[in-house]
């Protein structure tokens, strides 16, 4: 009999031994889970931050459409309205951003007396999400990303090379050129092109 109660007491006392142990392991993976859980959200938070900083940043108070316009070679037609301009600085390069509005027939001329003939601005068959943020938006001039659209909306690149068109022979640097018809009739033309660190805008004004 001895024997018997000293197993049944031997067993007790393992099962007892394997539910702490299995407390233990329960209470430590709950820590593990929120001490990942909190890297992932501060991580997320620091991410977040760094996209915001990264909108914010380094952008000049004294870039006007005028002077954008004669850096990068796009000349804005004496009709066009809502002129914007934004240059932002960055380590590698600076990128300049020029919008205007035209008629939508205005804006069809326009561009054919840009782009060489026989070459056609293209649709946006793979739009960006809505949210979609590149490091030089047009965002800081608020208005919507060219690249989120599709209905409406052509694009092309070019560059200086060569490109003796009516208006591509004052094109200075390589642009990216998107044209979005976002009422009828009425198209914006978006610019934005990559420069090289060094231009220095004027000083801005007040109003």
């Amino acid at each position: 009999m001895n024997s018997i109660s000293g197993d049944s007491s031997r067993e007790r006392s393992a099962r007892r031994r394997v539910r702490v142990l299995g407390v233990v392991v329960l209470a430590v993976i709950a820590c593990v889970a929120a001490a990942v859980g909190g890297f992932a959200y501060l991580a997320d938070d620091g991410s977040s931050n760094r996209a915001d900083d990264e909108m914010t940043c380094c952008w000049e108070s004294g870039a006007t459409p005028a002077w954008m316009s004669e850096q990068i070679g796009i000349r804005i037609p004496k009709a066009a309205s809502d002129r914007r301009a934004g240059y932002k600085t960055g380590s590698r390069h600076d990128t300049g951003l020029l919008v205007f509005t035209l008629s939508s027939q205005e804006a069809n001329e326009y561009t054919s007396r840009l782009i060489r003939p026989g070459t056609k601005m293209i649709r946006n068959f793979h739009p960006e999400e809505k949210d979609y943020r590149p490091a030089a938006a047009f965002a800081h001039l608020e208005l919507p990303e060219p690249e989120i659209f599709v209905e409406g909306l052509r694009r092309v690149s070019l560059c200086p090379d060569d490109l003796k068109t009516p208006e591509g022979r004052y094109l200075r640097r390589c642009v990216d050129l998107f044209a979005h018809e976002f009422k009828p009739g009425s198209t914006r033309i978006y610019v934005r092109s990559s420069i090289e660190p060094g231009l220095t805008p004027p000083p801005a004004t007040s109003t």
